[in-house]
């Protein structure tokens, strides 16, 4: 199968990078549309072996136009349950590649997906984001646990809060709220107490954290 080549529509380009602060270059696809183009591309790929899947992934990456970026996430999303832990490994330092929100994100969510399949490898995943300098990777850390509900384990997500407390990063703090948020849904009493007991949190994480209790 041919590489996908996105086609360009300049009424949507300029408007989409503007969104993003002009950090990306864009085709100027939408998401609908960039998801029928991709249909059969990320149905083919379940057919692939992963040694494809995972150059392909890479492949499409390394593209300028951001949409492919996204491609890449889907091939990702696509076939991560298919992978071993040393494959999926492979895929991290994607995380500090072009790195802004959108990407961080949506690649972090097969992450956490895959960990919830994979619980013994949580703990490595957890510590190899954690400790690292780049705070993308320490957002990864801060919201690998989203969507976990009961099986989030308070232990690592107090740790990653507590390393970045005073970080003065807005993608971090913005991560806290997130995560603290995330939980209360689940167990709304222990998000209050942690709240409660921690007055160093930012404003924004307290503000996001509490919003749905």
């Amino acid at each position: 199968m041919m590489p996908l080549v996105l086609p360009e529509n300049k009424d949507n380009r300029q408007a989409m990078e503007a969104y993003m602060k002009n950090r990306f270059i864009f085709k100027g696809i939408k998401a609908p549309e960039r998801r029928l183009l991709e249909k059969e591309l990320l149905k083919e790929s379940q057919k692939w072996p992963m040694e494809r899947v995972l150059k392909e992934i890479e492949s499409y990456y390394q593209e300028e136009a951001r949409e492919y970026q996204y491609i890449a996430a889907d091939l990702l999303l696509k076939n991560y349950k298919r992978m071993s832990y040393p494959e999926l490994k492979s895929l991290f330092p994607l995380i500090n590649q072009k790195a802004w929100w959108d990407t961080v994100d949506v690649l972090r969510s097969s992450f956490s997906k895959w960990c919830l399949l994979n619980p013994a490898y949580f703990h490595e995943i957890f510590t190899y984001f954690t400790r690292s300098e780049s705070f993308w990777d320490r957002r990864v850390a801060l919201n690998l646990q989203l969507g976990f509900k009961e099986q989030t384990d308070q232990a690592y997500l107090k740790q990653s809060i507590l390393q970045d407390l005073a970080t003065d990063e807005f993608f971090i703090q913005k991560a806290i709220g997130w995560a603290l948020r995330d939980y209360s849904k689940t167990n709304p009493e222990w998000v209050t107490k942690f709240i409660t007991e921690n007055p160093g949190l930012s404003t924004l994480a307290v503000r996001e954290g509490s919003k749905y209790i």
